[in-house]
């Protein structure tokens, strides 16, 4: 089964995708998602507990989706979780044989999520990185995982003398790759990179960025208000408020931004997200030219 960590290392340009993780989805959902991306995708990104979003655990998910031969990216939120409890999913994950994490601390659960959860935050997202690198060595272990371990990061527009502190912490605890908060501002990408570039941090790790393909200005709308971090130009909203057919201008719009990154120097991959159907994805796959 190729996976995730082989395209990142041996491709021009990876692909990951983000399927649905609800409180209703079930093994047979998870059959289903993979199934219609399958083929079209390295990895699939397993995000755990979003925004205090309520469903099985990345864990189990990673299990259903490596007997469908699809490669999970396992996300592990610290927010939720102890130091024991992180370091026995970390084994539990290595055992199952998964290759890619995806490791962060995590956001707030809304302020109408009831009962309020409390968070843990035992380990920072940079300390959950350098556990996951130190279990891949730990010489007590019988076997040790091959874990391509990675964070989060979010795109900025650096001054003359900015220093990326937290990308440099979490490349220091051994995070191979990282992956942006979605990103759809083409402008703010080429100048991030180019300060990545410059400082010659592209050579020790690799960067992934996060698309979504929206299918209305509703949904960017939605994007905006509801996850953090979230960077969409006015422009894309204006173009999806103006066109005759916003699905397919959403798509367009994914393609144009993928065709952009390929151009920029240190970009290794996308991670794509679909705000309703998933089957836009392979679209723009397609339409990308990045079929495998």
């Amino acid at each position: 089964m190729k996976t995730f960590q082989d395209a990142v290392r041996k491709n021009d340009f990876a692909v990951s995708a983000e399927i649905y993780l609800r409180a209703e989805t079930d093994a047979a959902s998870i059959r289903e998602q993979a199934a219609a991306l399958k083929g079209h995708v390295d990895g699939i990104l397993l995000t755990d507990n979003q925004y205090g979003q309520l469903h099985m655990s990345t864990i189990a998910a990673a299990s259903i989706l490596l007997d469908c031969g699809i490669d999970p990216i396992v996300q592990l939120s610290s927010r939720n979780r102890n130091r024991i409890a992180l370091v026995s999913d970390l084994l539990g994950a290595g055992a199952l044989g998964v290759t890619s994490l995806l490791l962060v601390a995590g956001e707030r659960a809304p302020k109408e999520f009831k009962p309020r959860p409390k968070p843990v935050l035992d380990l920072s997202a940079t300390d959950l990185i350098r556990t996951a690198t130190t279990i891949k060595i730990d010489e007590q272990l019988r076997t040790n995982p091959d874990f391509f371990v990675g964070g989060v990061v979010t795109p900025v527009a650096p001054g003359p003398h900015w220093k990326p502190k937290k990308l440099l912490e979490k490349i220091e605890a051994g995070a191979q790759f990282v992956q942006t908060h979605t990103c759809m501002d083409i402008e703010l990408l080429r100048r991030y990179l180019k300060h990545l570039v410059r400082e010659k941090l592209i050579q020790r790790t690799s960067v992934i960025v996060s698309l979504a393909v929206l299918a209305s200005a509703d949904d960017a709308q939605w994007l905006r208000d509801n996850r953090p971090n979230v960077m969409l130009p006015e422009s894309i909203v204006e173009r999806l408020k103006n066109a005759d057919d916003p699905e397919a201008e959403g798509i367009r719009i994914c393609v144009e931004i993928i065709h952009a990154l390929q151009k920029i120097p240190g970009v290794d991959g996308v991670s794509i997200m679909a705000a309703r159907d998933l089957a836009v994805i392979p679209k723009v796959i397609r339409a990308a030219g990045l079929s495998n």
